[in-house]
This record gives structure tokens, C-alpha cells and sequence, in this order.
């Protein structure tokens, strides 16, 4: 495959340059400069609604089942007015807008229209809102932030949560007659007066991340921010000056890799973002599928469980792969570790669809850092490489247990967290580089150039009874692509222990395919099926006979047949998993593979 001509795209030439000091610690950056950014995003809105008023901004799937779309023209119309709407409120920096639901139009404008007056919003995980219970993390986030209004598309559906949290602000939905009151507010100089006193630095918006304590942050993210790191992509991916992107996304707002990234993309180029109302999850992902058929993006982005699904899906829909591939320039992964099946999968298929291989490639980042830091532009034959730092970033490896913990200084980096210097300042170091937490390993150690590959988290990394270390990060991935699709992920387990042990999230549409007519069977029947059992075996056995040491070999592992539950952390709404929350809500699975429990497979 390393010999199939790739699809033309333009990428960025790097220069990179790197210093050693003498306490170990590495500096690694680009020597050609970040070219120049609008001071805030509005300028780019104002810029297509000039130059492209009539193409489409957004679009999204109305009651008839057909594409709604809204143009860069209604755009700009609309956000002034709800931008009008909001001050007419009393909202400012200190009372911003919180948003309740999930992506959409609506939730775009609202949010677009906060930033056009420098109002920001917090767009927050639905799930804080539609689960029962005491609603703790949203009342949290009201005492950090002190909305002045709250957003809901249905307010019916947020009813519980808006009168048990917010019973004192104003409720603002997407349904008539508020939502054409928002749309018709006679916009006044007010409304331009506040668009020009925004700058670099007034609040975007509030990105919150709870890591792993399960308290939410709010990570202040101003406009240099979210302008510099859009010309950072730009600069990254230089097709998009040339080809505005299409993009068909499913990925949750309240994230960053698709709040910040994606949804800025289409906005800072150009673009039309097409809303995704489906996921990689079971009963969901048809609608992806149905949405592919439609439209065919130019740069796609998931996670690596969603791909897996999508693989499968073209396997046997030569249709969706036409219309997949056909305009496609790039695939992105982000979220966890991509299995090498599934890279060599969608290499063939790319291949045998259209003769030519797709660049497909990761990064790092944090919601901290708007998010990109680095990127791999460099074709590879197998996934993993995160590439090097974006121009206008430093990336400084610091030395830290046998690893280096990456950290990183620039224009897209958090000034801190709302209202919390203590925190703030414990995520910076002395020189004012922000702690990703990331351990990075060289690709090449005598060319930066080559780009790193992640080598786990810092904090998630434990010593064995025996004193050696466990790279958890690396083991994930090297685990869960050695189960060949079995599992969608891993959690490593063994600290307190003299060996390895790991709990599988199972992959149901690859079990069933080992065991005839089980469609309709629970996950704990399946997973405990004697098929399956032997092949987990088989594969385990292959992996430790070629791995090396206590700190890599994994004896017996156990599925996980409840669902992973997103509101104890152990899972984000973009699919990706948390070991920490994991090992900490299921600590009695974690001790029972060490037990002589029917339900953990060992490798003979």
C-alpha cells in the first residue's frame, strides 16, 4: 500500500528546530513564524458574508427529513440580532449564556451570536441535564460562572434541570415565539459598539473539562485563542485556503475537538458544516450512514470506534464508499489509539474504491490549548505518529519518571481557569508553559522532524509490586489492536499486583461474528460464549509470547458488559474512555481478575 500514489493534498513544509538543555529538558518548534490572524472570529464571518453570502454555513436535518440549510448571509443577519437580544438581557462576561443541548443551528447561532457582543457561552454535556438526580456538576458550574440566561433548544426536554438550576435567569429556546423574537430583535449601534470592543483578548467562551476528579473546570478560551489556532490549522492543512471544507460531523460541542476545531473550520474558511445527528453507538450510527450517502465531506474527523463501525459498514455498501471517498482529502482520528487493522482497513478501501490512498493522520491536544498542539502531515504506513508542534507553538519535553512529559507555551493556550488561580497556577510550570500531562516519545530521537508518538498519560502510569513501571497510554493501544476488534478499548489494570491484568470493552458487531444467530444477545451471553472465550485466548497467548517483560505481558483479562456510564466519567459523550474513572467505579471488577471468577479469560 506504501507504493499507491496518495490523493494530492498541500500540506505544510517544516522547519523544525530543537535545543537540549543540560537537566534533560528539550525544546522542539518551528522556525518559520505563524502567519497573521483577525483579532476576533466575527471578522471571518463578516469576510463570507460579503465574499459568499449565499453558500451554506450550516445545515442540519429538519422535521421533513430534509437538509435545512443556513447561509453565510442569514449568518451574520442572525447572530447580530440575538447578539442584541443577549445585551438587551444584561448579559456580560461575568452573567454569560449557558447552552443545555446538544449540536445544532440553533445552539451555533446562540453561541456565534454571545461571541459577536463578547458575551461568552458554556455549552454543556446534555447529559448534566437529562439524567436524574441532584443535578451537582450543573449547579457547580452555576456557582463558577453566574449565567445571566440559559439555552435550550426544547426547553420540555430541560424542563427538570432549568427549574431545579436556574429558576432566577432568563430561559431562552429554539421554539416559537422566542425563537423568532430572538431572530427579529431590532439590532441597534449597541451591537456594533460591543463587536469592536472585542479584542485577542475577551472571553470566547467557557470549555469545561473535569479530567478526572469529576468536578467541572472552566477553561477560559479568549479569541486569540480560537483565531490563532484555526491559522494554525489553516496553516497545517493548506488545501483548505484554496478548497473550503466539507464537513459532516457528529462529535458534541461541549468537546473541544469539535466545539473548537470543527465547528471553527467550516466558520474560518469558508466551509459548510453539516450536523450529524447520529454516533458511533448502537441504534445511532444508521443515521451516520444515511448522512454519508447524502454528503460527501472533504475532510472527516472521528473517533477510532466510529471508524471501525464505518469500515464495516463499506465492507458491504460499496455505495457509501463512493460517496465517502469521493471528494475526501483527509481522515483525522482522534479520542484513543487507532488499531492497525483498522488504519490497513481503511487504506484498502480507499484503494480498492477510487486507486489511490487517503491521508489519514492524528494529532495532540487539550482543551486547554484551543485544541491542536501538534499534527502528523507526514504520510504513514501505520497510525500513531501525532506529528510535531503547529507553528507559533514551542513544545518542551520535560523529563519525569523514565519519560518526557510534554508541555507547551503560545498564542492558543489558555490564560487559566474562570475564577481559579490556584488552579491556574498549578497547570502552569515556572516558565509558563502549560502541563499537557502527555508523555511524548521521538519518532526518530535524531530528528524532531519525524514527529512523536503519544507514551501515555503521566498521572495514569503505575509501578508493579516489582517496581517496574507500567506505560499505560502505549499498552492500551498495543492491547486492544493485538484483540483484533474485539474490544473497542482497554483498561489496564495491576497496580498493587506483581502482573497485568486488562477489563475489555467488547466490539459487538466483531464478537458476533463468532458466533452464529446472537444479534439479540445480551452483551454478558455473548462475551461468555465459548467462541469468543477461545479466540480471546488464542490472541492473548500471541501477544504475550512476543511481549516483553512484566510491564507489557497481560495474563487475564475480563470484559466489561455494563455500559461504560458517562456521568461517573468513565466515558466522555465523544466516546473517548477515562481508565482512571474506570478503575475507580469498578475496583471490584479490577481485584476479581485476580480471582478464580468464571468470568476472566487467561491467555492458556
Amino acid at each position: 500500500m506504501a507504493n499507491t500514489p496518495l490523493r494530492q493534498v498541500n500540506f505544510w513544509l517544516a522547519d523544525v528546530a530543537s535545543t537540549h538543555r543540560e537537566d534533560g529538558t528539550i525544546l522542539v518548534w518551528q522556525t518559520t513564524p505563524l502567519g497573521p490572524y483577525p483579532d476576533r472570529l466575527s471578522d471571518r464571518i463578516h469576510h463570507y458574508a460579503d465574499t459568499t453570502p449565499n453558500t451554506t454555513w450550516m445545515a442540519e436535518r429538519d422535521a421533513n427529513n430534509i437538509w435545512a440549510k443556513t447561509t453565510y448571509a442569514d449568518l451574520l443577519h442572525n447572530i447580530r440580532a440575538i447578539g442584541q437580544a443577549l445585551l438587551n438581557l444584561g448579559l456580560t462576561a461575568d452573567k454569560p449564556l449557558v447552552i443545555l443541548s446538544g449540536n445544532s443551528v440553533a445552539h451555533g447561532l446562540m453561541a456565534l451570536g454571545a461571541q459577536y457582543v463578547g458575551v461568552p457561552s458554556a455549552a454543556l454535556a446534555p447529559a448534566y441535564s437529562t439524567t436524574t438526580g441532584s443535578y451537582g456538576k450543573l449547579h457547580q458550574i452555576k456557582a463558577q460562572i453566574t449565567p445571566g440566561a440559559v439555552f435550550a433548544d426544547d426547553p420540555a426536554a430541560f424542563a427538570p434541570a432549568l427549574s431545579a438550576v436556574f429558576p432566577d435567569i432568563p430561559h431562552l429556546c429554539a421554539t416559537n415565539p422566542t425563537w423568532q423574537t430572538l431572530l427579529t430583535t431590532p439590532v441597534t449601534q449597541a451591537v456594533d459598539d460591543a463587536n469592536r470592543a472585542t479584542g485577542p483578548d475577551t472571553v470566547a467562551k467557557f470549555m469545561f473539562t473535569s479530567g478526572t476528579t469529576g468536578s467541572p473546570k472552566p477553561v477560559i478560551t479568549t479569541q486569540r485563542m480560537l483565531c490563532s489556532n484555526m491559522e494554525m490549522v489553516r496553516d497545517c492543512y493548506a488545501f483548505l485556503k484554496t478548497d473550503p471544507p466539507i464537513l459532516l460531523d457528529w462529535a458534541p460541542w461541549n468537546h473541544v475537538a469539535s466545539g473548537n476545531k470543527v465547528f471553527n473550520m467550516a466558520l474560518y474558511n469558508g466551509g459548510s458544516y453539516y450536523i450529524d445527528a447520529g454516533k458511533p453507538a448502537p441504534g445511532l450510527f444508521d443515521i451516520t450512514l444515511q448522512n454519508l450517502h447524502d454528503v460527501s465531506p472533504t475532510w472527516y474527523f472521528n473517533v477510532p470506534a466510529g471508524f471501525e463501525m464505518l469500515v464495516e459498514a463499506m465492507r458491504s455498501d460499496s455505495a457509501l464508499a463512493q460517496t465517502f471517498f469521493r471528494n475526501l482529502k483527509l481522515m483525522m482520528y482522534a479520542g484513543a489509539s487507532m488499531a492497525d487493522h483498522t488504519w490497513k482497513a481503511l487504506d484498502q478501501l480507499a484503494i480498492a474504491t477510487t486507486g489511490e490512498r487517503i491521508f489519514l493522520g492524528t494529532g495532540l491536544g487539550a482543551t486547554e490549548t484551543s485544541p491542536d498542539v501538534l499534527f502528523c502531515t507526514e504520510p504513514q504506513d501505520v497510525p500513531g505518529n501525532i506529528g510535531i508542534p503547529m507553528k507559533g507553538l514551542t513544545l518542551k519535553l520535560v523529563p519525569t519518571d523514565g519519560k518526557l512529559e510534554a508541555h507547551v507555551k503560545g498564542p492558543s493556550i489558555t490564560p487559566g481557569y474562570w475564577r481559579d488561580p490556584d488552579l491556574t497556577a498549578k497547570a502552569f510550570d515556572a516558565e509558563g508553559y502549560y502541563n499537557l500531562g502527555d508523555a511524548l516519545r521521538f519518532a526518530d530521537p535524531t530528528d524532531p522532524a519525524k514527529g512523536f508518538f503519544f507514551d501515555g498519560r503521566t498521572a495514569e502510569n503505575f509501578k508493579l509490586t516489582t517496581g517496574t513501571w507500567v506505560s499505560v497510554g502505549t499498552l492500551r493501544a498495543k492491547l486492544t489492536d493485538a484483540l483484533g476488534g474485539l474490544a473497542r478499548d482497554v483498561v489496564i489494570v495491576g497496580e498493587g499486583h506483581s502482573s497485568l491484568g486488562a477489563l475489555m470493552v467488547p466490539f459487538r458487531p466483531a464478537l458476533e461474528r463468532l458466533v452464529p444467530d446472537s444479534t439479540d444477545m445480551p452483551d454478558a451471553t455473548l462475551c461468555a460464549h465459548p467462541a469468543v472465550r477461545t479466540e480471546i485466548t488464542k490472541r492473548l497467548k500471541a501477544y504475550n509470547t512476543a511481549a516483553h517483560g512484566s510491564s507489557t505481558r497481560v495474563p487475564r483479562v475480563m470484559f466489561l458488559t455494563d455500559p461504560l456510564d458517562l456521568n461517573k466519567g468513565e466515558v466522555t459523550d465523544k466516546g473517548s474512555l477515562n481508565q482512571r474513572a474506570v478503575l475507580r467505579h469498578r475496583a471490584d471488577l479490577a481485584e476479581a481478575l485476580y480471582t478464580d471468577d468464571p468470568r476472566v479469560i487467561p491467555n492458556n
